[in-house]
């Protein structure tokens, strides 16, 4: 899919995966590879941008560099349009019974592209986070997520105790977690509708947000260890859902 000027602001993308990603579902203006580097990795992406018509660049790894803003880039940059979000309507759509993660002020990009990845891995039906005080979709955010952003649904809204609210109204459950919670997340019901709600880096929940969910689980641990990653919670969590879903 080549790009074709919409006024549009372009972004750029690095990473193997995240620009495999791109090239099979973006708008793509061009794709920078690094030359000298032609490993079968990079070699099938030029591949796939001569079979769609997409515009190549070669040049040297220290203009990559520059291009990507990091040298975590892999060898290769797409200039592309940026990922769109959706709406709740379209998460809603997803299944008859959606699966969905809810993120409470998730500022790290590297935390937020794990859960992505993790949640197209268990077959959420998409993510839903706040504009404000969050991370948003970034490159930083396509490459942790390693090409998983462009199979996942992200609907960011102005406020979240207002989303929520609106998902429990289309009787969706809606189950925070917190190291307080008396319950365990293995006694909550996933095989409904649900949104699995997760706090941010340090904060955990705010007030507002524990207080509109239907119920509050913790995460046992054991040993010294106080709280969990939020994207290895979200782990935890989606693929108890998973197997719920699947033993029905």
């Amino acid at each position: 899919m080549s790009f074709r000027d919409t006024g549009e602001k372009l972004e750029v993308v690095y990473g193997i995966h995240a620009v495999k990603g791109a090239v099979r579902t973006r708008p793509v203006d061009h794709v920078l590879v690094a030359e000298g580097h032609r490993s079968p990795r990079v070699q099938e992406i030029i591949d796939a941008c001569r079979a769609a018509g997409i515009s190549l660049r070669f040049a040297p790894r220290a203009a990559v560099e520059r291009a990507a803003g990091t040298p975590q880039h892999q060898n290769v940059v797409a200039v592309c349009a940026p990922k769109a979000y959706d709406d709740l309507d379209t998460l809603l759509q997803s299944s008859p019974q959606p699966l969905l993660v809810v993120l409470d002020g998730v500022e790290d990009p590297a935390n937020l592209g794990a859960v992505i990845r993790t949640a197209v891995a268990a077959g959420s039906g998409g993510v839903i986070m706040p504009e404000r005080r969050a991370a948003g979709l970034s490159p930083a955010v396509a490459r942790a997520a390693a090409g998983a952003l462009e199979h996942v649904r992200v609907a960011r809204v102005t406020n979240l105790v207002r989303a929520l609210t609106e998902l429990k109204e289309r009787e969706v459950w809606v189950y925070g977690f917190e190291a307080q919670a008396e319950k365990s997340y293995l006694d909550l019901d996933y095989s409904q509708a649900c949104a699995l709600v997760l706090g941010g880096e340090g904060h955990g929940l705010h007030r507002l947000v524990r207080e509109v969910c239907d119920e509050l689980a913790h995460i046992p641990l054991r040993g010294p260890v106080a709280s969990l990653n939020v994207s290895v919670a979200a782990a935890v969590v989606l693929y108890e859902a998973l197997r719920q879903r699947s033993g029905r």
